[in-house]
């Protein structure tokens, strides 16, 4: 069984997430693997479009769901990007990077505010890296800055509009089979 972790919040109608960096279904480029995987932490262009027209910010998270943690992990989660921004550059999310004003990125699984990349643990299989921009409907979600992806998902269950899915793939060591 796999878990999907959007399962649970009913459909929203969806939208369009496009990368240059990646493509759906297929493997992360060496990149945007984790440091300690012979990568760099790079966080992946991405660009959207086609929400519906009540949006009034965005929200973006990353979510391994098959990390062998009994609750996956998470590798990025911003709230409160702004409606005018559709588009995302590379190593913008990374350490370092400026993510546009009024975006609050909260601590991943490692205390992080910056994006980590996939660095799955030998003998773990293919997992699987879904990046998913939400359509709020608010300008900005009321989160303390400490609160962690969990908390954002739990705001993101009244508040999302639609969604957008992109699902890239990633292997012990950098190379995926997908």
């Amino acid at each position: 069984m796999t878990h999907d972790p959007l399962a649970r919040f009913g459909e929203v109608p969806q939208f369009s997430l496009t990368s240059t960096d990646m493509t759906d279904g297929g493997p992360l480029r060496p990149a945007q693997y984790a440091a300690g995987a012979g990568g760099a932490d790079v966080s992946p262009q991405l660009s959207w479009s086609g929400f519906p027209a009540e949006t009034q910010s965005f929200a973006l998270t990353v979510y391994d769901p098959d990390a062998p943690t009994g609750s996956g992990f998470w590798h990025w989660a911003v709230a409160n990007l702004p409606v005018s921004v559709t588009d995302l550059a590379a190593g913008v999310g990374s350490a370092g990077g400026a993510l546009p004003a009024g975006s609050l990125v909260l601590p991943n699984e490692v205390r992080l505010t910056s994006f980590i990349g996939a660095g799955p643990p030998p003998g773990t299989g293919t997992h699987r890296y879904q990046f998913i921009v939400h359509a709020v409907d608010v300008g900005a979600l009321d989160l303390d800055s400490q609160s962690t992806p969990g908390v954002l998902g739990f705001n993101l269950h009244f508040h999302t509009l639609a969604r957008a899915v992109l699902e890239a793939t990633g292997v012990a060591g950098g190379v995926s089979a997908a």
